[in-house]
């Protein structure tokens, strides 16, 4: 099983959603997108075996992938869209202010840009209390978070993604969505999967701001620019939250949800158990 199969919890949901044990979901058979992308849905750092099924998020990612040369290539939807399935909104929830996702490096590559022009063109843009949530990296970094800190923000972080089989979160996805109902918005200075999960979510969706890069970028399958072009409906301080949702539920394969038995079928995994021991004494007792 490829260890991003795990990020972010991502195999956990899908093993709940089938009725499965979540602590410890089965070998997947597959590779499973982990993040929104305007490539394959995979990503372009991993290696991949030859012949091996990619479960992608969403018709267009997989009409992409289609076009690149890829094969075995299956619709599922998102584990984002999956979890909102199981856990359904509270009709008393209230929301407030905006949640902010800084664009954010990873292990390979830091994120660099000017975070003090960033906090004054937030504290422009948003009426409200804003939360700025930063990913790991930047979150155990001090002197970025404290930046954040100092500014006036609540600064929270949802969790370590996991990695090499280690470390693993089964919860960070459940922590998002607890967020993301809390708050009116959602933004970020690049268009990405948070953006796509507040909309999804019923926030109001933004991306505004200086995009930064990471050191030694390399713009893959047309870039920032692509993505300005391509979805400029979705960048903006104020963006129309009807046709954006209609976009995350295209882009996260929200209409594209598999029925557990078909999920469980095309992943290769067993039967829950309790439905394995009725079927079992059906056929025990006819």
């Amino acid at each position: 099983m490829h260890h991003a199969n795990h990020y972010y919890g991502h195999s956990h949901v899908l093993a709940r959603y089938c009725g499965l044990d979540d602590t410890d979901p089965p070998r997947l058979h597959g590779y499973l997108q982990h993040g929104w992308n305007i490539g394959d849905g995979l990503a372009p750092d991993h290696e991949y075996v030859p012949g091996v099924p990619s479960f992608l998020w969403s018709e267009r990612t997989r009409r992409r992938a289609w076009s690149l040369g890829r094969r075995q290539l299956y619709v599922v939807g998102s584990p984002f869209a999956y979890l909102l399935t199981m856990e359904p909104i509270s009709p008393s929830e209230k929301r407030e202010g905006t949640i902010w996702y800084p664009f954010h490096g990873w292990e390979g590559q830091h994120v660099v840009g000017d975070h003090d022009g960033l906090m004054a063109e937030i504290r422009r843009t948003e009426a409200g209390p804003v939360t700025v949530c930063l990913y790991w990296q930047e979150y155990r970094d001090k002197r970025v978070r404290q930046r954040y800190e100092r500014a006036g923000f609540r600064v929270i972080c949802h969790g370590y993604r996991g990695g090499w089989w280690k470390d693993l979160d089964p919860g960070f996805l459940y922590r998002q969505l607890g967020e993301l109902r809390k708050h009116a918005r959602v933004a970020s200075n690049r268009l990405c999967s948070a953006v796509f999960y507040g909309a999804l979510a019923g926030c109001e969706p933004a991306v505004y701001g200086d995009p930064m890069h990471l050191e030694r970028e390399k713009s893959a399958f047309g870039g920032q620019e692509r993505i300005l072009r391509e979805w400029a409906g979705l960048h903006g301080p104020h963006v129309d939250p009807a046709p954006a949702r209609r976009i995350a539920v295209d882009e996260l394969g929200a209409d594209r949800l598999l029925t557990p038995p078909e999920l469980r079928r095309l992943l290769g995994w067993p039967m829950p158990r309790s439905v394995e021991d009725a079927e079992l004494t059906g056929v025990l007792t006819r």
